[in-house]
């Protein structure tokens, strides 16, 4: 893998933004993606899967069902220079353009069989409980509140939070529409209250929160906040576009500290805007467009697309099956006008058609050998 043909474009990362930028590159150039795992897996679907089987052979799909031409390196990258990536199996790839899109820390195993087991047990741990702990009240712990009181409204479901509002991506009446919505349901919320997690063993039962209160719960759900996955960079040739918060600088065209063949996409960037699926997707498309100029020879500064980010992006926080909560730049909404605007499969199938998926059964394509 060390001898490039001038249009090797190596993604390293598989999630939301390098999964579509590998599929709508693969007939353009010579794609290699590098990612620990041999699937991509629809984010915002991952709580109702805990729930709900049926969903979960559509979220998690192997990239052998939308890689047709393109290669797959199943593996970490541990270290890039300007022409190679290390990975983690001991294989140098090299590489023409790069763009780097890990996102954020997280523990995945590298099977599909096994991520599907994951929500296996995760559904059979909530079934059996009759009361659930939700450490975390940002948007995955209340999605997840949710979706477990909807389903099963006899279970006791217990948020602490360590901000004294929920929601503190969204403004203050989103938050306090929230928590009415989760009392409403019977959820108990704790706010400004932490716990431990270096104290709390995986079969844990009781639980005692910062300000001393005992919680006790059958199973527990860690919804906190995630680092960015850039710790691995500080020692690569990128370590001086890194800033304090592990985030990677980019310039309009999303390229890293204005070099003119790597770039970085998704929630690594330092792009001022929320992070969020759909505008990591957008930005996926700009660097789609602007690689397929450069393979092409194209690089005068002027041709290649600007990236806009999103000024006030509006956000949606499901609320099980029929509910929505909606943040507007005019107004907040929560109820079943916005819930019947956010499809009922959370965007399962337009994700999917846009990766190229028709089917929820994968087939037996497999990307080229490394």
């Amino acid at each position: 893998m060390l001898r490039c043909s001038g249009d090797r474009v190596v993604i390293i990362g598989g999630g939301i933004a390098g999964a579509l930028l590998a599929k709508t590159l693969q007939n353009h150039a010579d794609v290699v993606l590098i990612d620990p795992k041999e699937y991509f897996e629809i984010p915002w679907a991952n709580l109702r899967a805990k729930v709900d089987p049926a969903a979960v052979e559509r979220t998690v799909i192997p990239h052998s069902d939308y890689l047709t031409q393109a290669k797959v390196v199943v593996a970490s990258a541990v270290g890039i220079d300007d022409s190679v990536v290390l990975t983690s199996i001991g294989r140098a790839v090299a590489y023409d353009f790069l763009v780097v899109a890990t996102g954020r820390m997280c523990t995945r195993p590298e099977k599909r069989s096994e991520r599907l087991e994951m929500f296996q047990r995760d559904k059979e741990l909530i079934a059996a409980a009759q009361s659930v702990l939700i450490i975390g009240g940002g948007p995955i712990g209340v999605e997840l509140a949710a979706e477990i009181v909807m389903s099963s409204p006899e279970k006791r479901v217990t948020i602490v939070h360590g901000a004294p509002r929920l929601l503190t991506v969204m403004g203050a009446r989103a938050s306090a529409k929230a928590l009415e919505w989760l009392r409403s349901k019977n959820v108990t919320v704790l706010l400004d209250q932490t716990i431990d997690l270096a104290a709390v063993s995986p079969d844990a039962t009781e639980f005692t929160t910062s300000a001393g209160e005992t919680v006790a719960a059958d199973c527990h759900f860690v919804c906190t906040g995630r680092p960015v996955a850039s710790g691995w960079l500080k020692e690569s040739f990128l370590r001086d576009h890194v800033d304090e918060n592990g985030h990677l600088a980019v310039d309009d065209h999303l390229r890293v500290g204005g070099l003119k063949n790597v770039f970085a996409i998704g929630d690594i960037t330092d792009v001022p805007e929320a992070k969020q699926g759909h505008l990591a997707q957008r930005q996926a498309m700009v660097v789609s467009r602007n690689l397929r100029l450069l393979v092409k020879g194209v690089a005068r500064e002027e041709k290649l697309h600007r990236y806009k980010p999103a000024t006030k992006a509006g956000i949606t926080v499901t609320l099980g099956r029929r509910d929505a909560l909606s943040e507007l730049p005019f107004m907040t909404l929560i109820g079943h006008i916005p819930g019947a605007v956010k499809p009922r499969d959370l965007f399962i199938s337009r994700t999917r058609r846009m990766m190229g998926l028709k089917s929820k059964l994968h087939n037996n394509v497999m990307p080229r050998a490394m």
